[in-house]
Parts: C-alpha cells; sequence; structure tokens
C-alpha cells in the first residue's frame, strides 16, 4: 500500500516546489501518526496488508487477540504469522470475507474477522485490505453453555424413561416372540408358513427398536474413548468392507483418495468405525437413484489430520442446516435424527471438530478435524459467509 502511494507521489515530484513537497511529507507524518493512536484505541484488532498477503500494520488488540508481535509482524506474511490462514483462498480482488475463527494460542478464544479490500481506482485491484477483528469467545461461549445445558438435561431425563419404559418391554416381547415360534413348529406346514411370515415381521420391528434405543442412549451416555494409536485408513477400510453389500446392491462407488505416509492417530477405532459408518451410511442415502458416487479424502499438516467424506446427492436445504445436530430432526422418511449426534460426541471427545458444507441437488460434504498436538488457529463458519462484491 505505502509502495504504490509512494511510486505515485515520485512521478508527480517533479511538478511541486521544494517547500510543497516538505509540508506534503509533514502532512503524512502528522496522519500516519493520527491514524495509528486511533487504531491503537481500538478494542477491535486492525491488520493492514498489501495485495500479496504481506503485513503493513498491527494494532495492539490484534497482537493480544492472535499472539502476535505488533513490531516484528511488519513486512511478514499474514499466513506465516497467523498459521491456517490462507492468503490464496482469503486475499482475491473484489471480494469481501467474513468469517468465524477459533484461536488457540495465546488463548482459546473464538474471533470473527472482516477482510476488505481497500479501493485505490480500480475495485479489482485493490492498494491493500484491511483486516478486522471481534472477540466473541464470552458471547459464544454463554449462548454454546445454555443450548448444551437445556438440551443435554433433556435428553438425560427422558433417557432415563426411555430405557425403563422401552426397554423392559422390549425384551418380554422378544421372549414371548420365541415361545409363539415354539409352538408354530408343531403345526403343519401350511398353517405355520403364513403365521411365521407374520411372526418374523414382528421380530423385525422389535430388533429395530432395539436399534433406536441403543443409539438413543449411546448417544447422550457419557462415554470416555479407549484410545490408541491407531491408521484411520485401516478403520476406514475395515468400515467400507463391513458396507460393501449394501454399496454394491445399489451400485455406489466410493472413490478414496487417502494422503500417503498418513501419521497413526490417537484414536477408539471401535468409536471411528462407528463415526465413518454412520457417515459414509448417510452420503449414500442421500444419492441419486443413478449417477451418485462418493469420495472420502484425508489429508493431515502440522498441527490436524482432516477427513472429509463427500456426496453428489440431494444436498441440505437451508432451513435444515441450522437443526443438523437436534435429536430426532431428519429429512430421511427412516431415519432417526441420531446419527450426526453421535458422530459430533465421538469427534468432540477426541478433542476434534466436524464442519458440514452442502447445496441443494449438488451434495454435502461433511469434514473432520482431528488434533495431532498443540491447535494454533482453526477457519469456522460456512463458505455462504463469503460475501462476493462483483
Amino acid at each position: 500500500m505505502k509502495s504504490r502511494f509512494i511510486q505515485k507521489l515520485m512521478t508527480r515530484l517533479d511538478r511541486v516546489e521544494h517547500g510543497e513537497v516538505q509540508q506534503i511529507v509533514t502532512r503524512l507524518a502528522r496522519e500516519n501518526s493520527f491514524l495509528e493512536n486511533v487504531f491503537e484505541a481500538m478494542q477491535e484488532g486492525v491488520i493492514l496488508l498489501d495485495i500479496d498477503g504481506v503485513i503493513g500494520f498491527v494494532n495492539g488488540a490484534a497482537g493480544r487477540l492472535l499472539g502476535i508481535d505488533p513490531e516484528a509482524s511488519v513486512g511478514e506474511r499474514l499466513s506465516a504469522k497467523v498459521r491456517g490462514l490462507d492468503w490464496s483462498m482469503l486475499g482475491k480482488p473484489g471480494r469481501t470475507v467474513s468469517r468465524d475463527l477459533e484461536v488457540f494460542y495465546p488463548e482459546h478464544r473464538f474471533l470473527n474477522f472482516y477482510l476488505a479490500p481497500i479501493d485505490d481506482l480500480d475495485p479489482l485491484d485493490p492498494a491493500g485490505y484491511v483486516m478486522l477483528f471481534r472477540d466473541l469467545t464470552s458471547t459464544r461461549a454463554e449462548a454454546e453453555e445454555i443450548l448444551e445445558s437445556e438440551r443435554h438435561n433433556a435428553l438425560t431425563l427422558l433417557a432415563a424413561g426411555v430405557a425403563h419404559e422401552i426397554g423392559n418391554p422390549l425384551n418380554s416381547l422378544d421372549i414371548h416372540l420365541q415361545l409363539l415360534g415354539r409352538k408354530l413348529r408343531q403345526l403343519s406346514p401350511g398353517e405355520r408358513q403364513p403365521l411365521e411370515k407374520n411372526l418374523a415381521t414382528a421380530r423385525d420391528e422389535i430388533r429395530r427398536l432395539d436399534t433406536i434405543l441403543k443409539q438413543f442412549l449411546s448417544a447422550i451416555r457419557p462415554t470416555s474413548p479407549q484410545r490408541e494409536r491407531h491408521d484411520l485408513h485401516r478403520i476406514l477400510h475395515d468400515t467400507l468392507e463391513l458396507l460393501h453389500t449394501e454399496l454394491e446392491s445399489r451400485s455406489i462407488p466410493v472413490e478414496l483418495d487417502l494422503a500417503k505416509s498418513m501419521p497413526r492417530a490417537m484414536v477408539d477405532a471401535g468409536q471411528f468405525q462407528q463415526v465413518f459408518h454412520n457417515l459414509i451410511r448417510n452420503a449414500y442415502q442421500a444419492l441419486p437413484g443413478d449417477g451418485g458416487k462418493i469420495t472420502v479424502r484425508t489429508g493431515f499438516n502440522d498441527y490436524e489430520t482432516v477427513i472429509s467424506i463427500e456426496d453428489n446427492g440431494t444436498g441440505i436445504s437451508p432451513e435444515h442446516m441450522g437443526t443438523l445436530f437436534e435429536p430426532y430432526r431428519t429429512t430421511k422418511a427412516s431415519g432417526n435424527g441420531l446419527g450426526l449426534l453421535i458422530v459430533r460426541r465421538i469427534v468432540r471427545e477426541h478433542g476434534g471438530e466436524i464442519s458440514i458444507e452442502s447445496e441443494e441437488n449438488k451434495g454435502t460434504r461433511v469434514t473432520i478435524h482431528l488434533p495431532r498436538g498443540e491447535r494454533p488457529v482453526r477457519l469456522l463458519g460456512a463458505p455462504e459467509s463469503v460475501i462476493d462484491l462483483h
């Protein structure tokens, strides 16, 4: 930004008197000092960048929020000082970006940043960018705490009633159906056949109810994962092997784009097989009759392992995106709305988080972020928070 202005000023210096040059320089110095004082007085963090993402100024608030030295950061690339912010994805001409950010150092905070181009003459050729940061930690924490507490209390109370009022009668019904089955074997084949069909249907329904009950209890019971170092790719392949018959019967291809030399992760293998099982089943249940496919990708960097499961199915409407993790909220005719709730609980108990991106009639991508160690920063929010000005 400064170099561009100075270049323009230099082209005009031969037309300006010596005394006027001194006045211009003095005025610029005063205005620069005034602006810096204004920025330092702000509670919001402010970072000024050039078009390549190189930092030109950092106020004290931004330094405290992001854990960086304002003076030492000048001249450095943003992506080098704040790991996790990819300038190639953010600094696109003519675009304003508003995103939520989770910062783990120097304190665990939730921030919102607003990145806007500083227009010169051509909006598509900006002089630089201004980045504003707001601390949303207390507001977000209070809202999430209240909401989670209310949900957990309601689910816990309901679980106690469900376990007693449904579990015991189901066991009793299953025992009596077994007794009926023994009685049926005493009948002639002609009389037995239609009754055995009805009996089989009753048994299937009881098993289905029992599965729903177990899923519900699994979703809300606090469990401690038994973590050991496991190969996530091996767990993924084992899950696909279990689902092979279902996928093959529907002619659904699964495309794997797996990272080479994937490091082993500290996970509970059984729980993560359940995570993959639920997400892959969700994916193929959303696929159309023909042309549907599932893509599984893995990757890693210094601080996290990333697994994404993507489909090109029906997608999720905007009005349903906000209720994905609410129990018994589902868009599927045969679903119970507990799958994603269970997935998120397991991932969070491993210190990770999941994000979901979806577009109606185009598909859905669910991404799991698992920490490998200290996590410096993580982008939050949906892609629609990016505002394209052109």
